[in-house]
C-alpha cells in the first residue's frame, strides 16, 4: 500500500481511506481490468455466431494481455478480496458472455465445460505470450497460433 501511495503521490495513509487493505485495493484494480477486457471482447464481437468469431474474441483476449500486461497480471496473479462484489460481478460478466457465445455457436455442447476449456486455453496462451514462450513480435503469428488452438478445441465439440 505504501508503494501505491507513493506512486499516486499521496500520503501512506490515503489509500486506507478508500480501501480496507491491499486485497481490497487489488480487487478494485482487477474489477477495472475485467470491465476493460469485457469491453474489448464485446467490441470485437458482441454476439459471436461462428467458431471463427469465437477465435476472434480469443485473439482480442491475448492482445489485451499483451497491451496491458501489468493490469492483466494483477487481474489474475494477485490475491484479491473474494467478497468484492465489484470484482465478482465483473468476472461473472465475462464468464456469462463466453458461456452464452459458446451455447449459441455449439448448441449441442456442454456450454459450461466448453466455455471453461476455451477460457483456460486462451488464458494459458496469454501467459505463454506474456512470459516470452511464444513470439510476440509478429502479430500474424499470434493470431494464427491462437486461432488454430481455439479451433482445435472447439472442433472437438462440433
Amino acid at each position: 500500500m505504501d508503494a501505491v501511495a507513493r506512486h499516486a503521490g499521496v500520503t501512506a495513509a490515503a489509500p486506507y481511506r478508500h480501501y480496507q487493505d491491499r486485497d481490497a485495493l487489488m480487487s478494485a484494480v482487477a474489477a477495472v481490468g475485467y470491465r476493460e477486457l469485457a469491453q474489448d471482447l464485446i467490441a470485437v464481437s458482441p454476439a459471436p455466431s461462428t467458431a471463427d468469431e469465437i477465435a476472434d474474441v480469443a485473439i482480442a483476449y491475448v492482445q489485451f494481455a499483451l497491451r496491458r500486461p501489468a493490469l492483466f497480471r494483477a487481474m489474475f496473479s494477485e490475491q484479491c478480496d473474494a467478497g468484492s462484489p465489484e470484482r465478482v460481478d465483473a468476472v461473472a460478466a465475462i464468464s456469462a458472455y463466453l458461456k452464452a457465445n459458446v451455447a449459441r455457436v455449439f448448441p449441442n455442447a456442454d456450454a459450461d465445460a466448453l466455455s471453461d476449456a476455451v477460457w483456460a486455453l486462451v488464458h494459458g496462451l496469454a501467459f505463454l505470450f506474456l512470459d516470452g514462450k511464444f513470439d510476440t513480435a509478429d502479430s500474424g503469428e499470434l493470431e494464427r497460433r491462437v486461432r488454430a488452438a481455439v479451433q482445435a478445441v472447439v472442433g472437438l465439440a462440433a
